[in-house]
């Protein structure tokens, strides 16, 4: 396996490539999980992975309840299919709590504090009732918690990762922003499909669709992105084995193993990774959270970087991406008339000089990001 087929096959696994997922659902359902602590590019994250999905497909499907966002995982925001919360909650909130430990106990988070506010804090939302992180303060308040700042963001945290709360329907601001509200987690959840899976089962299906979405990568890869020990990885891989004979596979590759779907293995024949304009490389724009960064960390460089990195002065932080390596970084402005969005002005800062192919390749991801957000986009001038 050389570098552009490891690179080649995450590509296709994540669905940056053909063939794309038909919906933002089925682009979540493929990776499980994804990071959505920036709301907006997260819509992006999922949509980028569709033949068409906007921003206002991924907004009604989480308003809808169908997708979900929740602490989960590391901790952190991700985002989750309805149906696979329950059990991949219910394997990740061990480790999850033991992680928060340390802040629990600064904050005053007990067995019994965080008891009572659950009980505040369900009876809060009991009957389809979406708050706010600040009408939920309000209530923890009123029953004399000190819910505030770092306290009040564990004690929400807290009741997610225990299955109280999960993402209400979203809100706008006047100002054009969607905020985040709380709903319960039984009633958001209700609609899910099939029985609670054993320890070992859910294992397994960590397993199977982390290194069949992210494949090639690496056990401490799969444990660092999961959150669970890596000793839990091998056991889910041992799980598949057993259960799936061959739907994952072992490679060595730069001294180390790595798994992956037998499918996803190098190079689809006759084809390479060049899939752009006129046989020029492939623009995509990816945010910096986005899993085909996130979703490794033995193995992240393979792309060509090490972001997500926080950058210098007014230098944009998402990340361009040529044929699946580190090319440059971007960011969005919305330029508004009144309330309305008049058009997207993409700030994209190239690493190197682009020539005629490249050129033509970045309009064509600029008019695709027009398209999800559903405005005109045009690229930002050099300097602007």
């Amino acid at each position: 396996m050389e570098t552009h087929e490891l690179l080649w096959s995450r590509l296709t696994g994540q669905q940056l490539r053909e063939p794309r997922a038909a919906t933002a659902e089925e682009a979540l359902k493929n990776l499980l999980a994804v990071q959505a602590q920036e709301f907006p590019y997260a819509r992006w994250s999922l949509s980028q992975r569709t033949a068409a999905a906007t921003a206002a497909d991924v907004e009604q499907a989480v308003a809808e309840g169908r997708i979900l966002r929740t602490h989960i995982l590391r901790p952190t925001w991700h985002f989750v299919h309805r149906d696979d919360l329950p059990w991949l909650r219910a394997l990740s909130a061990p480790r999850l709590h033991q992680a928060n430990g340390g802040t629990y106990r600064k904050t005053g988070i007990d067995n019994e504090t965080a008891s009572r506010s659950a009980d505040v804090l369900t009876a809060a939302v009991a009957g389809g009732v979406h708050l706010t992180r600040e009408q939920l303060a309000a209530r923890l308040q009123d029953a004399g918690f000190h819910a505030t700042g770092l306290a009040l963001a564990y004690l929400i945290m807290h009741a997610e990762i225990s299955g109280v709360l999960v993402s209400g329907v979203p809100i706008r601001s006047p100002g054009g922003a969607l905020r985040q509200t709380y709903a319960s987690f039984d009633e958001r959840v209700a609609g899910a499909t099939g029985a609670a899976p054993s320890r070992d089962e859910s294992l397994a299906a960590l397993v199977l669709r982390y290194f069949g979405s992210r494949g090639p990568a690496t056990v401490r890869d799969c444990a660092d992105w999961s959150g669970l020990t890596m000793k839990d990885v091998r056991t889910g891989l041992a799980l598949v084995g057993d259960m799936a004979p061959g739907a994952i596979v072992a490679a060595s590759f730069d001294g180390a193993d790595f798994y992956l779907r037998p499918e996803s293995g190098g190079e689809t024949p006759g084809r390479t990774s060049r899939q752009g304009v006129d046989g020029q490389p492939q623009i995509d724009l990816v945010q910096c959270y986005d899993e085909y960064i996130m979703g490794y960390s033995l193995s992240r460089h393979y792309f060509g970087g090490t972001a997500p990195a926080y950058p210098f002065g007014d230098n944009p932080m998402h990340v361009v991406l040529s044929d699946g390596v580190l090319a440059g970084a971007w960011r969005h402005s919305l330029v508004r008339r009144g309330s309305q969005v008049e058009r997207c002005e993409l700030d994209i800062r190239l690493a190197r000089p682009n020539g005629h192919g490249d050129g033509q390749a970045v309009e064509a991801a600029v008019t695709r990001y027009g398209a999800f957000l559903g405005v005109p986009a045009v690229r930002a001038p050099a300097g602007a």
